[in-house]
């Protein structure tokens, strides 16, 4: 997982609430064996409609998913995750998420911004007025800022999880950090308990 510290980039407002994770990717995309190529599965029921946001060409290269209420609900798979990532984008804003679908964010380095809804309407209208509208994520400061919107909101995020965005560290990384005291600790035990 690479470190996050900030994300800076264009958004893509997404108005809908209750995105369930089918929604997202797909059963039919849980199938591949390999870990790459879900981009093309994202969203793809709704990319059939070619008035969905992601086929209007003004939000190309959006890295920031401005969504509404309840988003990543329904069942726990990873691979929604992994198709929001490889579609280009680095952070998801809403006013809520599924348990499931915020941890694994988490634990892929997706950041799941939580704001007001009131806060997401205004990115949305910031948004939708000039596609090219800058938003930042500043997970040091833990802000969001809309400078052509004069926006600037602080959003929630607890330290541990904070810590994994700004030193990269999923939980195979976390346990690396440790090292040392499991070497010392290994080294400590009965020889046929190696």
């Amino acid at each position: 997982m690479k470190a996050v510290r900030v994300i800076s980039g264009t958004g893509l407002p997404l108005r809908r609430s209750d995105v369930d994770t089918d929604q997202i990717i797909p059963a039919e995309w849980l199938k591949r064996v390999e870990r790459t190529g879900f981009e093309k599965g994202l969203f793809s029921t709704w990319r059939d409609d070619r008035n969905f946001v992601m086929n209007d060409e003004r939000y190309a290269g959006a890295s920031i998913l401005v969504a509404g209420p309840a988003f990543g609900v329904g069942s726990s798979r990873e691979h929604a995750v992994w198709a929001i990532q490889q579609g280009g984008f680095d952070a998801v804003i809403a006013p809520s998420f599924s348990d499931i679908f915020r941890n694994n964010c988490t634990k892929n380095g997706l950041a799941p911004v939580v704001l007001p809804e009131s806060t997401v309407v205004r990115i949305w209208e910031a948004i939708e007025s000039d596609p090219h509208t800058t938003i930042i994520v500043d997970m040091e400061r833990l802000v969001v800022e809309v400078p052509a919107a004069g926006l600037t909101e602080s959003f929630p995020m607890d330290a541990p999880t904070q810590e994994r965005f700004l030193h990269g560290l999923d939980d195979i990384g976390i346990t690396l950090t440790h090292a040392d005291a499991i070497t010392s600790y290994e080294a400590g035990r009965p020889a046929w308990l190696r």
